[in-house]
């Protein structure tokens, strides 16, 4: 057995994320000690009720969000840091997308219609009807938008004929889903399982079940490693699947009412974004054994947001609450 003088020259000599790694347990640092710092916010005045999806321009330096409860889309200026401007005339607009080769956005709204918007402009140049409840919106490698709607269905959208070329039936609404080559990966809550779907021919050809009413809503890829994160609401964990066959590879503790998550390849570490005014980093020592390092305070219902990794930011929409108006946050990841 190590001695204590052994243990102590171990930890002595380990990072954080390795020191947690050993002794099997790590509490969160005091916000903004480790992980993020807070670089500035962009408040968005006038903006109410609950914001949804992000997406960025990047060549243009613009960021959408889409503001639900406002039924606007709101565009935010990244290099000046003001709001440059408001796509109004939405229906509870939920999931975005930037489709960069044809400068155009992509709007996923609750009464079933799908949006696309020019990109000069903003002005709309195609309405498509997929179904209730459009939601989360993925680009796929062929450059076309996929959107999760109704009681259950992906529709993939080609830009340029404006039209949904193909259909994916689900037993259950999908919630977020991430793209990986021909394979798409779903999570659907109400029917307790997380989908794998071949977008080439439309079928489901695995479903990893869940044992108990986990509310597993946002999804995140570590394409490396093979993992697959999911995030559950209830009750609130963090688990990391295999790719390959959806086993378990950890499960644990996380923030509560999660709603975005997101790997930062470069640290090797995952950001969970959370409802109940948090955002939790966690950190991988090595392979899979991610362990949480550090607990950032937000918001009290900022529970979206998008990590930008080309331009290393981590976004979180803030809504309002009482005095304070509606805000982004920019995060910039610690060293």
């Amino acid at each position: 057995m190590t001695g204590l003088r052994g243990l102590g020259a171990i930890l002595r000599g380990a990072g954080l994320a390795a020191v947690c790694a050993i002794v099997g347990a790590c509490g969160p640092s005091r916000a903004g000690q480790a992980g993020l710092i807070l670089e500035r916010t962009i408040p968005l005045p006038g903006v109410v009720g609950r914001i949804d999806h992000l997406a960025i321009d990047l060549a243009g330096g613009r960021l959408f969000v889409a503001a639900l409860g406002n039924n606007t889309v709101e565009v935010v200026d990244l290099r000046t840091g003001g709001r440059l401007a408001q796509v109004r005339g939405q229906v509870e607009p939920q999931g975005l997308a930037w489709l960069p080769e044809r400068g155009e956005l992509v709007v996923a709204s609750g009464d079933g219609q799908v949006g696309v918007y020019a990109g000069a402009d903003l002005k709309r140049v195609a309405l498509v009807k997929v179904g209730e409840d459009a939601d989360n919106v993925r680009v796929d490698g062929a450059g076309r938008a996929v959107v999760g709607y109704g009681a259950g269905a992906l529709a993939t959208l080609d830009p340029a004929s404006r039209a949904v070329v193909a259909t994916v039936r689900l037993p259950a609404h999908p919630e977020s889903f991430r793209i990986d080559g021909s394979r798409a990966f779903v999570n659907l809550p109400d029917a307790r399982q997380t989908a794998v779907v071949d977008l080439t021919t439309g079928a489901v050809t695995a479903t990893w079940p869940t044992l108990r009413p986990r509310w597993h809503f946002p999804m995140a890829l570590d394409k490396a490693q093979g993992l697959l994160a999911i995030a559950d609401r209830l009750p609130a964990r963090l688990r990391l699947l295999d790719m390959a066959d959806g086993h378990t590879v950890l499960e644990t503790g996380v923030c509560g009412d999660s709603d975005d998550l997101f790997f930062d390849d470069k640290r090797r570490r995952l950001y969970v974004i959370c409802g109940s005014g948090d955002v939790d980093v966690f950190e991988s020592a090595r392979g899979a054994s991610y362990v949480r390092t550090a607990r950032i305070a937000t918001r009290k219902g900022a529970r979206t947001g998008l990590f930008v990794p080309e331009d290393d930011r981590l976004y979180v929409a803030a809504r309002a609450v009482g005095s304070e108006s509606a805000a982004l946050l920019v995060y910039r990841p610690a060293p």
